[in-house]
C-alpha cells in the first residue's frame, strides 16, 4: 500500500508551502516500493512510499534542510538537482545509503500534474530564495572529442583528487578496480591480490619478459607482475599524483631496474612490436567509443607476433552511449570522459583490430561486492577524509560508488576480462585448458 502521512512540526503548524510541496513528493515517489520519510527544514516530516501502518519506521530519512530543495526541484527540469543539494548538504541522508540510491528511478518521470504543480509553485515562491549554500563546483568540463587534452583534464579531474584521500578506502595496493572475490569470506585485501595475480596468470607471464600496463594507476599491477614474475614492466598513466606515489612504492620494493613509469598518452606510445605482454585494466572506458578502433590498432602494433592483450573494463547492457540520468551523472561528477558500451560491440571492435579472443570472464558479482567494501571503508573514515577533500566531494564518491555497484548487481553494467593475441599466429599462444589459473595459488 503507498501511502503518505504527515508528523508535524514541534509548534504544530504546518506551513501551505509545506502541505503543497508534499502534495508534489507523494506524487515524485509515487511508484517507491520502499519506504522514506522526508523532513523538512521546520521539523515537518512526511512518510512516503510503501508503509503498510503508521507504527512502521521507514528505510532511511531526507533531511530536507532548507527551501531551496523544494525551489529546485518545482522550478528545474533537470532531476539531477536533487542530487545536487545533497552535495551541498541542503538535503542529506539518514540511513543507508543504497536504499536513498534506489529512489533515481523515481526521479526519470515525475507524475506531477500540471495544476498539481502550479498550485504548489504559488506556495513556493513566496519563501524567499536562499543562494548562500555551499557551490563547489563539483562538475566537470564536457568531453566532446577525447582528444589528448580533454582526456588529460579528465584524468587529473577524477584520479588527483587526493591520494591520502583513495588510501583510506581502497586496499594497501591502492587497485582501484573490481577485485577477484574467491569466496564471499575474502577480505579486499586478499580479493586485489587475488586479482593481480589472476591477470598474470592468464597473460602467462615468464621472467624476463617485456609487460606494459596501460593505465597504471598507482602501480600495483606493474610491481606485483615485476616482484612475482620477473618481468619488466612498464606502466603509462595520464594522471601526476598517482605516477608520484606510484615511483615511490617502487623505489620502496627496491624494483627500479625492471619497473619504470611514464605520463604517456597511448596514442604517443612509441615503436612496434615492443611487448611481450601488455594489460589495460579499468582504462579503455576513458576513451570514447569513436576512438576505440585507433586504441586497439595501437595495442597491437605494440604487442609481439604471440603476444597476449588484456583488456579488463566494464560494459553497459544496451549498445552506446546514450543520455539518461545514470550517464548524465558519471559523466557530471564522476568520469567526464567515460563512456561504456556492450561486452559483444567490444569484441568486435577488437577483432577488427585483428586480435583472436581466446578467454572472456565476467566480474559482475565481484565488482558489486568491491564497491559495497569500498563504500563502507570511506563511510568508516569520513572525518579523515574530509581532511584531503571537501564533503561535497566526499559525497560525490559516496553516491556514485552505492549506485554503481545496485548497477552491477541488477545487471544494468558489467565487467569482462577480455584476453586476445594477435591473430595469424600458428599456434595458439594460451594451454589447452584453464589449470593454470587455479593450480597452486599462492596469494
Amino acid at each position: 500500500m503507498n501511502s503518505q502521512s504527515m508528523e508535524l512540526s514541534p509548534s504544530g503548524h504546518v506551513p501551505s508551502e509545506i502541505q503543497q510541496a508534499s502534495a508534489v513528493l507523494k506524487s515524485l515517489f509515487h511508484g517507491f516500493k520502499g519506504r522514506l520519510a522526508f523532513r523538512f527544514w521546520n521539523g515537518t516530516t512526511v512518510k512516503l512510499g510503501n508503509f503498510i501502518s503508521h507504527k512502521q519506521q521507514p528505510d532511511f530519512t531526507l533531511v530536507c534542510r532548507n527551501q531551496r530543495v523544494i525551489r529546485s526541484i518545482l522550478l528545474g527540469h533537470d532531476p539531477l538537482r536533487f542530487v545536487e543539494a545533497y552535495f551541498r548538504d541542503d538535503l542529506d541522508i539518514e540511513g543507508n545509503i543504497f536504499d536513498a540510491v534506489s529512489l533515481k528511478d523515481c526521479l526519470y518521470a515525475p507524475q506531477i500534474s500540471l495544476l498539481q504543480k502550479i498550485s504548489a509553485l504559488i506556495s513556493v515562491l513566496r519563501l524567499k530564495a536562499d543562494d548562500s549554500g555551499n557551490e563547489a563546483a563539483l562538475s566537470a568540463n564536457t568531453v566532446k572529442a577525447h582528444s589528448k587534452a580533454e582526456n588529460r583534464e579528465a584524468i587529473a579531474f577524477h584520479y588527483d583528487v587526493s591520494n591520502d584521500f583513495y588510501a583510506l578506502w581502497l586496499d594497501p595496493a591502492m587497485v582501484y578496480s573490481c577485485a577477484y572475490f574467491e569466496s564471499e569470506e575474502a577480505t579486499l585485501e586478499h580479493a586485489q591480490q587475488a586479482k593481480l595475480d589472476h591477470i598474470c596468470r592468464k597473460l602467462l607471464l615468464q621472467p624476463g619478459e617485456r609487460f606494459l600496463d596501460i593505465g597504471c594507476g598507482w602501480g600495483a599491477l606493474v610491481i606485483h607482475a615485476a616482484k612475482y614474475y620477473g618481468v619488466h614492466a612498464h606502466g603509462i598513466t595520464l594522471s601526476r599524483q598517482q605516477r608520484e606515489l606510484a615511483t615511490r612504492r617502487i623505489r620502496e620494493a627496491d624494483l627500479q631496474h625492471r619497473v619504470t613509469l611514464e605520463l604517456l598518452d597511448y596514442r604517443d606510445l612509441p615503436g612496434e612490436e615492443v611487448y611481450d605482454k601488455i594489460s589495460s585494466v579499468g582504462m579503455f572506458e576513458h576513451i570514447g567509443l569513436a576512438n576505440l578502433q585507433a586504441y586497439f590498432d595501437i595495442v597491437n602494433r605494440q604487442l609481439k607476433p604471440g603476444g597476449l592483450f588484456l583488456n579488463h573494463g566494464i560494459t553497459h547492457d544496451v549498445e552506446g552511449w546514450e543520455k539518461t540520468l545514470s550517464t548524465k551523472f558519471i559523466n557530471r561528477y564522476v568520469f567526464p570522459d567515460g563512456q561504456l558500451d556492450t561486452v559483444g560491440n567490444i569484441q568486435r571492435v577488437m577483432e577488427r583490430s585483428h586480435f583472436e579472443i581466446l578467454d572472456v570472464e565476467a566480474l559482475r558479482s565481484h565488482y558489486a561486492m568491491t564497491l559495497r567494501n569500498w563504500v563502507a571503508r570511506l563511510e568508516q573514515h569520513h572525518a579523515q577524509a574530509l581532511q584531503y577533500v571537501s564533503e561535497a566531494t566526499y559525497r560525490v564518491w559516496r553516491l556514485y560508488m552505492a549506485a554503481c555497484a545496485l548497477e552491477f548487481e541488477s545487471g544494468e553494467i558489467g565487467v569482462y576480462q577480455i584476453l586476445s593475441g594477435k591473430r595469424n599466429c600458428r599456434k595458439s599462444a594460451t594451454p589447452l585448458t584453464r589449470r593454470h589459473l587455479y593450480n597452486d595459488r599462492s596469494v
